[in-house]
Formats: C-alpha cells, sequence, structure tokens
C-alpha cells in the first residue's frame, strides 16, 4: 500500500517530515509522497531521515517520495497540481517558490492587518512564531484564533473571519494549472490533477479542464481519494482512459487538522496499491529518458 498525497508541519499538517516516516512503517506502507502546498522545506529532513534508517538496517523503511502540491486559478476555481518525483533542487523551480513566498508574506500581512481592525491581536511574526517552519495558510489563522479565545471553533474561523467570502480575507496570488503543470516538467516531476472532484466543476468543465492540461503535459489524475464516493472514483477514471492519464492515489493526510482521516486508508476504505505507483515510476523513467 501506498499514499500519494501527504502533508507535514511544512505546510498545514501536525506531523513533522521525521514522524511521518515513522508513521509510514507503523501503517505500513511502502511509499509515500511529501506534497506540501507550494513548498518544498520538508523533502530534506524526511528524506536523510529515512535513508539514516535504512543505514541502521531498520525495516520496513517507506519510500519517501519528494513531491508537492502547487496551488492554481481556473476561471475562479481552485485547482492543485501535484507534482511527484520533483527535482526539488531544481534552479527554477526554486525561483518560483521563492517568488511565492515573497507573494505569500505580502498577502499574510495585509489579512493579518485586517483581522487586528477588527479588534485581533495578530501579527504575520505571531503567526510564524507560533507555527515555525509551516508555510502559513488558513488552517493556522483558525488555530491561533481559537487558541487566544478570538473564536469558539475553527469552523467559526473559516466562516466569520478567514472564509473565501468574508471581509478579512485575502486572496492569494496564483498560478493557472497549466503554469503549474510546466512548473512541475521542468523540476523533472510527475504532473497529477489533485482531487478533481473537489474542484466542484460540472462535468463538462472538469472534462475541459483535464483536456487543456493534457495538452501541456498533465500526465495523472488522482482517482484515489479519502472523499470519494464510488462515483467519483469512477468518473474520475474515465476521465483517465479517455485523455491516457496516469492513476494517483492518497489519503490528502494532514494529522489533526484533518480528524479522522488517517495516513493511507483515509476515513477507512481508502487503498492505493503499489502497482499505480510502479507505473508511475516507470513513466518518470522514460520522462528523464526523454529529457536526457
Amino acid at each position: 500500500m501506498v499514499d500519494l498525497h501527504v502533508h507535514s508541519t511544512c505546510s498545514d499538517g501536525t506531523y513533522a517530515p521525521s514522524r511521518l516516516v515513522d508513521y509510514a512503517r507503523e501503517k505500513g506502507l511502502s511509499a509515500f509522497a511529501l506534497t506540501d502546498h507550494d513548498t518544498v522545506n520538508g523533502l530534506k529532513e524526511a528524506l536523510d531521515y529515512a535513508a539514516e534508517l535504512r543505514g541502521a538496517d531498520a525495516d520496513n523503511v517507506p519510500e519517501v517520495i519528494p513531491g508537492i502540491e502547487l496551488s492554481s486559478d481556473y476561471q475562479g476555481r481552485d485547482v492543485h497540481v501535484i507534482g511527484l518525483y520533483i527535482d526539488h533542487r531544481d534552479a527554477r523551480f526554486q525561483r518560483y517558490l521563492q517568488d511565492f513566498v515573497a507573494s505569500r508574506d505580502a498577502r499574510n500581512d495585509k489579512m493579518c492587518q485586517r483581522l487586528r481592525e477588527a479588534g485581533m491581536d495578530i501579527s504575520y511574526e505571531k503567526l510564524r512564531a507560533a507555527f515555525p517552519g509551516s508555510v502559513i495558510t488558513r488552517a493556522h489563522y483558525a488555530q491561533y484564533m481559537l487558541e487566544h479565545g478570538y473564536v469558539g471553533s475553527r469552523a467559526e474561523a473559516f466562516e466569520r473571519y478567514v472564509g473565501d467570502h468574508c471581509p478579512y480575507y485575502v486572496p492569494r496570488e496564483k498560478i493557472t494549472p497549466a503554469q503549474a503543470v510546466s512548473l512541475i516538467l521542468g523540476a523533472k516531476g510527475i504532473p497529477v490533477l489533485a482531487h478533481p472532484i473537489l474542484c466542484h466543476m460540472s462535468d463538462s468543465r472538469l472534462d475541459a479542464l483535464v483536456g487543456e492540461l493534457k495538452e501541456v503535459g498533465l500526465m495523472g489524475i488522482e482517482a484515489l481519494y479519502s472523499t470519494y464516493r464510488t462515483c467519483d472514483e469512477r468518473q474520475v477514471r474515465a476521465l483517465a482512459r479517455k485523455y491516457g492519464l496516469l492513476l494517483s492515489g492518497g489519503s490528502d493526510f494532514h494529522g489533526e487538522n484533518k480528524p479522522g482521516l488517517d495516513l493511507g486508508t483515509g476515513y477507512g476504505k481508502l487503498y492505493v496499491p503499489e502497482e499505480i505507483l510502479e507505473r508511475i515510476k516507470l513513466a518518470h523513467r522514460d520522462l528523464i529518458s526523454s529529457i536526457n
């Protein structure tokens, strides 16, 4: 069993990268992809720790697949694109991430200013101090508000303050899905459309998106996912067949930030077989060969 969609404390998960390696061993996974939102900061820790365990002859050490989940916008909808087996040290890719950090910092400063005007003692510096090493997301805002008594629940934070249509929310500057695919290919990775059902599009609109992305190099689509119903999986598999895409799958594990959703098994029914990863590995070898 594998899990190709996992988050750590370097974005909005609650498990440190090395802890994820240990937990994947406990769960019996043969591999997992660390796909933090718009950052690769956790990859070195996870990769080095797994290598250290293998050097000590530890049993059942999972393969850590270097990945990322890029945020993008398509006609006003959030669309996420996962990169698997990326070269996270690629210079062009690193420059993009640095530019994203600058844009993210400016956005967070604006949002904190609005929240201060609402009477909260909050700043971007305080958020970063509260969640060191993390890419600050709205989940961190909600947690901070809860811990400081400004809201009674994380849900209230989103409903009143940081949700998409709240007066204190400042939207992020996003790339297009096609640009995300291009960035991942440039980093020698396999671009995968993440949880397409969660884009909340009509069938025809989703079909059009997948077709457009296939033309610019999309190679996979997430057909196995924690919240999919049987009909959802059937629809995504049909899109994969129509456009000749690899199947991928993952839990979207975030630790305590998604209660009840576990690594590898999602809400209890998820199972991503190793055969899916083997096909992705073969495609990645072919991709590298074509580049070289």
